[in-house]
């Protein structure tokens, strides 16, 4: 087998989960795009002008604050009514956006028709002018209609190159994930299997400990015995080996020799 081919059989047995899940996650990226229903988006744009000319930056401030209304209940409420929509699906459907260095609300509706995101923003921004308007002598800046929404000419999602890049991305994830398992997998399993007909030695355990023999006891001097009526010590000596029949030499025994001892120690004495 080349070299070359070799090369791509290894990249192949190594890199299979990643070339098997981008596909798939491209096709099924492309599947949602197929079957999803189609949502259009509307922009509706207002204005933030100041009753004294030179407060600009009071009407920065002020767009930024009503952009922020731009999704409360008192101003959806009065164009729920108009769009035949309740407030709170209204509320999903609509939110508003600023800009920090222009005095401008851009109100963004939402629909699965053209017609129901251009009625949905223009509704919303005509209810936020009323709003503001009522309370301009205390701010000091009203609304005003800047530009009305246009219908668009294709739905926003789904698209489907950005769902077929999300799905091929979610398939290089997962195959990543397999592979990392797989070889994890491969490395702990050639530690945990036993070779077959062998057994795990037994841990060492140490021998008891030799004790040590006592040493032996040195044999006791013999006690000195004093000799009658002299007073003064006379050590024993060690009685001779007896026969086993009891006897000593000359056929007496040790207890007939014994008053012989006597004698002659109390003659001697005298």
């Amino acid at each position: 087998m080349s070299e070359p081919r070799r090369s791509v059989r290894s990249l192949a047995r190594r890199w299979w989960p990643v070339v098997l899940a981008v596909p798939l996650g491209a096709a099924a990226g492309a599947g949602y795009a197929v079957v999803a229903h189609p949502s259009y988006a509307a922009n509706s744009y207002v204005i933030v002008v100041p009753e004294n000319q030179g407060e600009s930056a009071s009407a920065i401030n002020f767009a930024q604050a009503y952009g922020r209304l731009a999704g409360q209940p008192q101003v959806l409420a009065a164009a729920a009514a108009e769009t035949g929509h309740s407030r709170t699906e209204l509320e999903t459907l609509v939110h508003g956006t600023t800009s920090p260095d222009a005095p401008m609300i851009e109100i963004t509706g939402t629909g699965a028709r053209p017609r129901e995101a251009v009625l949905a923003a223009d509704a919303v921004a005509r209810s936020l002018v009323a709003f503001a308007n009522t309370n301009s002598k205390e701010t000091g800046v009203r609304l005003v209609p800047l530009a009305p929404a246009a219908e668009p000419d294709k739905p926003t999602t789904p698209s489907a190159q950005l769902d077929v890049a999300v799905g091929a991305a979610a398939g290089v994830l997962i195959g990543a994930l397999v592979m990392m398992t797989r070889r994890r997998g491969g490395e702990a399993g050639p530690a945990a299997v036993a070779t077959p007909g062998t057994e795990p030695a037994a841990p060492a355990t140490p021998g008891p400990r030799a004790e040590e023999a006592p040493a032996p006891a040195e044999p006791a001097e013999p006690a000195a015995a004093e000799r009658p009526g002299t007073g003064q010590a006379v050590p024993e000596q060690a009685a001779p080996a007896q026969p086993t029949g009891g006897k000593a030499a000359g056929g007496k025994s040790p207890a007939e020799k014994a008053p012989a001892k006597e004698k002659s120690a109390a003659g001697s004495g005298r």
